[in-house]
């Protein structure tokens, strides 16, 4: 099993940054694939960026050039670093983590408790 605490976000002007955390507990050498959702207001959870073991990054569309994901595997951690962020990133954040085995089956894998990232002026 996998825990995901996360930690960060808060209320930012547009344009300010904001950066997430989630920090892994448990048999994290499972894990393949890392990433970062987020749940808009009336809106369907989307992916934002993920992460591989081997190093591959995918981003949305809507995030490129202004989000970063990246991992600190000496603490477990992975991150999320926001810059010039716009009212519509306003959303509850949730990192994930998935095993071979979540991916080839279809399950969901592991995911933090959610963080609340508003942006607004």
């Amino acid at each position: 099993q996998v825990q995901l605490v996360q930690s960060g976000g808060g209320l930012v002007q547009p344009g300010g940054s904001l950066r997430l955390s989630c920090a892994a507990s448990g048999i994290i050498s499972s894990i393949n694939t890392w990433g970062w959702y987020r749940q808009g207001p009336g809106k369907e959870r989307e992916l934002v960026a993920t992460v591989t073991s081997g190093g591959s990054i995918n981003y949305a569309d809507s995030v490129k050039g202004r989000f970063t994901i990246s991992r600190d595997n000496a603490k477990n951690t992975m991150y999320l670093q926001m810059n010039n962020l716009k009212p519509e990133d306003t959303a509850v954040y949730y990192c994930r983590a998935r095993r071979v085995i979540d991916i080839m089956s279809g399950r969901q894998g592991f995911w933090g408790q959610g963080t609340q990232v508003t942006v607004s002026s």
